[in-house]
């Protein structure tokens, strides 16, 4: 790495082009690569069109993934005006089998130009607990459009709505190729665009004088080969940007120039190829990422700068950079800590971290729009802002560390299947902050925010709203897989994620390949889980629905007999355990597989019935009405008046604790 003592193989020499005069960079992005890069001419002091860098990387050996895309971008920031100016060459490769006679791509920025837009109608302008500001709108222009050879393509542009046909929405655009790209062939695109950023909102935007530049470039769509995520034939997988889903892209190079203010500092996605220039009205940064399949950036004048390096046995070499907002200045050594505690263990438990940068941003106060996301290579914290005394703070950078394993590397489609994702990385939070902080979730009480489960494989916007979206890919995501957990124990669910990651790291993989490995390391069948919890939208619910008791003379003795009816009213659950307890202190516990509708337990005993419970330990981690787990009965001399007090136990657990 430039300018770092980790253990690396052989540093490999790119060649950057610049004004006609060759220059040599050592870069060393992981052991073994190298570029070959030819950037654009450093512009002069007097305006002029900005130019995409010629689009010629080279292969380097040992690619991480199958770099599909290869871009190359020059842009500008206006601070004044709050608009991006770009030029971009993008190659792309023909994966599939089939000739390819059009490109679609993401124009994410429009999902902020209007009321209209499928992103706000869905979302209604609020995403967490941010919002939109009701005079601050976005947008993308592509100013032209053209191939290698200079042909215009503007005139086939056509926005396309394959999800809900709304007219009003631009957030994916189809351009028609003048050759079809043959398998394995290639197309080369340049686009010129403009971004009006929206005031900071969903990911992007600015406030004051922050910038959070997230989908901010003319990104291509993928074109899935036949049997990705089981896909019967090949073809372009088309969304536009809704309320809900995040992102999908191929892997690929990224090279991008990136030129500010002379009094801001930039942290972006990948590394710097050489220190940034600075002519004294605007400073020039120049970063390179490969393996990525996404880039992003943020600036700003006020950044407080901080690196140091990491290595661990599982982490070759790492340089870790914190742009803290000067509000939180005192907490950098929270977020260092968190990041690097983060890095140690994932790489320990699911593999190795393969990047020579992790970059943290905190956005300003005010800034949360663009806080708590994760790109490759970059994180950003919460604005600088609020109570930081809880492990909050250290529990976000937690999290967005997180993504780069399941975001990241193994690259699911978030439009289609978001909890390959979302829960994968909240499950693996929850590990950390027990593990690192000594902060265990608190599972039953989390079960109950479920109050709308649906199917997990599931269009991001087909859920009811953003809070049964978050409930489900997030909450019941975590607990589907902290259920299989429970069942196999720690150490083997983590022999599942380590498997599951290696086989499927910078690849696509769905839904079905998870079960695959899971059910190939377990030597045991899922399906009915799987059909149940993930496929299906059910949770457990196990009810106590009916308790009587009467006396009795048995051999000249008064004994008890007790009928008790357990009913299940959601999916069954494995082994669910059932304590009788009796008046004078006795317990009698028993275990019901839970796969009929209902089971009446009759038990004979010297002491009547004074309650039964379901689940007494908490075990039954997918049990989400616990108010009828309990039922107490008052003994009377007949048939027996019973009463749930369901609300009490429900109490007993609040108090036991909440971690989110």
């Amino acid at each position: 790495m430039i300018n770092r003592l980790f253990k690396r193989s052989t540093l490999w020499l790119v060649l950057l082009a610049l004004l006609a005069a060759t220059i040599t960079v050592l870069i060393a992005e992981r052991p073994g690569s190298f570029a070959s890069l030819s950037f654009l001419n450093e512009p002069g002091p007097a305006p002029q069109p900005l130019e995409p860098p010629s689009p010629t990387v080279k292969d380097t050996p040992k690619p991480l993934s199958n770099r599909i895309v290869e871009y190359h971008i020059t842009v500008q920031l206006d601070a004044e005006q709050k608009t991006l100016t770009g030029a971009q060459a993008l190659t792309w490769k023909n994966p599939g089998t089939q000739p390819v006679s059009e490109l679609y791509f993401h124009l994410y920025p429009n999902a902020f130009q209007s009321k209209k837009t499928t992103f706000l109608r869905e979302s209604g302008g609020k995403l967490r607990q941010d919002e939109m500001k009701s005079d601050s709108f976005g947008h993308m222009t592509i100013e032209s459009i053209t191939t290698q050879d200079g042909a215009d393509l503007a005139p086939s542009m056509q926005f396309v709505q394959p999800d809900d046909g709304n007219k009003q929405d631009q957030t994916l655009m189809k351009v028609r190729l003048p050759q079809p790209v043959n398998p394995g062939g290639e197309a080369t695109v340049k686009i010129r665009f403009s971004v009006k950023l929206p005031r900071v909102f969903a990911r992007m935007g600015y406030t004051d004088d922050f910038v959070m530049a997230g989908q901010w470039f003319p990104k291509v769509a993928v074109y899935e080969k036949k049997d990705t995520r089981g896909r019967a034939e090949e073809g372009w997988n088309l969304h536009q940007y809704h309320g809900n889903s995040e992102f999908y892209a191929d892997f690929g190079m990224y090279n991008v120039r990136i030129q500010v203010p002379t009094n801001y500092t930039v942290a972006a996605t990948g590394f710097p190829t050489k220190p940034a220039s600075d002519d004294g009205t605007k400073k020039t940064y120049q970063f390179y990422a490969e393996d990525v399949h996404d880039f992003a950036w943020a600036a700003s004048p006020n950044f407080l700068y901080f690196e140091e390096p990491f290595s661990t046995p599982h982490v070759p070499g790492v340089k870790i950079k914190l742009y803290l907002d000067p509000a939180h200045k005192t907490l950098k050594d929270r977020y260092l800590y968190a990041a690097k505690r983060a890095l140690a263990k994932y790489s320990e438990w699911f593999g190795t971290y393969p990047y020579s940068t992790l970059s943290i941003v905190i956005p300003p106060p005010g800034g949360n729009g663009a806080g708590g996301m994760e790109y490759p290579t970059l994180v950003t914290g919460w604005e600088a802002a609020g109570n930081t005394d809880s492990f909050e703070l250290e529990r976000v950078i937690v999290h967005e560390i997180g993504h780069q394993y399941w975001y990241g590397m193994v690259a699911s489609n978030e439009f289609e299947e978001a909890w390959l994702d979302e829960g994968f990385t909240s499950y693996a939070e929850d590990l950390l902050m027990a593990s690192e902080f000594g902060v265990k979730s608190n599972f039953p009480l989390e079960s109950t925010y479920v109050t709308s489960p649906e199917p997990l494989k599931q269009a991001s916007w087909l859920y009811g709203g953003h809070g049964r979206y978050a409930d489900n890919v997030y909450t019941r995501a975590k607990l589907v897989l902290t259920g299989i957990e429970k069942q196999i124990g720690q150490k083997q669910m983590l022999r599942v994620l380590k498997t599951y990651f290696e086989r499927w790291k910078f690849r696509h993989p769905g839904t079905s390949d998870f079960q695959t490995v899971l059910e190939s390391v377990t030597k045991t069948s899922w399906s009915e889980y799987f059909e149940q919890f993930v496929y299906g939208g059910s949770m457990t619910d196990y009810a106590v629905e009916q308790i009587q008791t009467r006396k009795v003379k048995q051999d000249d003795k008064t004994v008890y007999e007790n009928a008790v009816l357990i009913k299940k009213y959601g999916g069954h659950y494995m082994d669910v355990p059932i304590r009788f307890h009796f008046t004078d202190g006795s317990d009698v516990d028993k275990s019901w597989d839970g796969k009929d509708p209902q089971v009446l337990y009759t038990i004979t005993s010297e002491s009547p019935i004074e309650w039964v419970a379901i689940d007494p330990q908490q075990t039954m981690i997918l049990e989400t009405k616990r108010i009828n787990n309990f039922m107490q009965v008052s003994v009377d001399d007949k048939w027996k008046v019973r009463w749930n007090i369901g609300i009490v136990k429900l109490i007993e657990t609040l108090l036991n604790g909440v971690a989110w």
